[in-house]
């Protein structure tokens, strides 16, 4: 019986990546520390917006996934996921996502209950509406990138309420504009990958209806746009020399991520997509947070 239930979650950990969590965290996590200046979040604060950023992401991911279950079976390169294999059933999938929106709005009105900030408990549910609304818009619009830059990129203004909201200021919306055109700007690489398949079945993106000369030229504008709206971070913020090395490796790292893929040669886009976009994160978050504190 354990080990049923312990593989099943195995299986929903690989299906929505809880890994990849990785990639907002450390911008939610500095955008805390910012807030609570010149003061430190509390153990409690910390702990409530890792559960909401890894709970908001896997309701997110599961919606995903069945929502997208039968577009995963007929790509080849998705086609070995938990739901198309049927190594997860819908009735497990739909399950794990009730958990993770209980989960998340549970830590929500922990919010309200215990530090009196009711903002994330009435923000909850049209925060989790756009994180979900994506899981749709290939089917409608080419920009679905911008959308899921849009659901992860609010995360930081979204911890920055959850702090402090009497201090939201312009640096927690221009690291939401960081945010959203880095996630766009690797999105818009790693969806390079499916154009054919993408065109073959209807579904819209920017390299299946541009091309994807056009959508790699589009991701490095994004990425010039992230570190434009980073430097304006440190800037309004008014943060330090460790703060503005983290903006200058971040660059030098998203230049190494944009060299890796040309539209003639896609082989490393995983490459780019996993390993150098967890490095950004992790070290952008990091080096943020030691400015804040030092």
């Amino acid at each position: 019986m354990s080990g049923g239930l312990t593989r099943t979650v195995s299986i929903w950990a690989e299906m929505v990546k809880v890994a990849h969590s990785v990639f907002a965290m450390p911008f939610a996590l500095l955008a805390m520390f910012l807030a609570a200046r010149p003061n430190l979040p509390t153990l409690t604060q910390f702990v409530l917006i890792v559960i909401c950023m890894v709970a908001a992401r896997s309701a997110a991911m599961t919606f995903n996934r069945i929502c997208d279950a039968r577009i995963d079976a007929a790509n080849p390169r998705t086609s070995n996921r938990p739901l198309p294999t049927g190594r997860l059933s819908s009735r497990h999938a739909w399950a794990f996502f009730i958990c993770s929106v209980l989960v998340f709005e549970l830590a929500c009105l922990v919010f309200w209950l215990e530090i009196h900030n009711p903002w994330p408990t009435i923000l909850s549910l049209p925060v989790l509406a756009l994180l979900c609304v994506y899981s749709y818009t290939k089917r409608f619009t080419r920009w679905s990138h911008v959308v899921l830059g849009l659901a992860i990129g609010s995360s930081p203004v979204a911890a920055w309420i959850a702090i402090n909201p009497g201090t939201l200021d312009l640096p927690a919306w221009l690291l939401m504009v960081a945010v959203v055109f880095w996630i766009g700007g690797f999105d818009l690489i790693y969806a390079c990958q499916d154009v054919d398949f993408d065109r073959r079945t209807g579904l819209l993106s920017v390299p299946s209806v541009m091309g994807v000369d056009a959508a790699l030229n589009l991701a490095r504008l994004f990425h010039l746009l992230t570190v434009a709206a980073l430097v304006g971070v440190g800037v309004t913020a008014s943060l330090g020399l460790i703060y503005f090395v983290a903006v200058l490796l971040v660059t030098i790292l998203l230049i190494v991520e944009n060299a890796l893929v040309s539209a003639r040669d896609l082989s490393r886009v995983n490459l780019a997509f996993f390993t150098v976009n967890g490095v950004v994160s992790m070290l952008f978050g990091t080096l943020g947070i030691i400015d804040v504190l030092v």
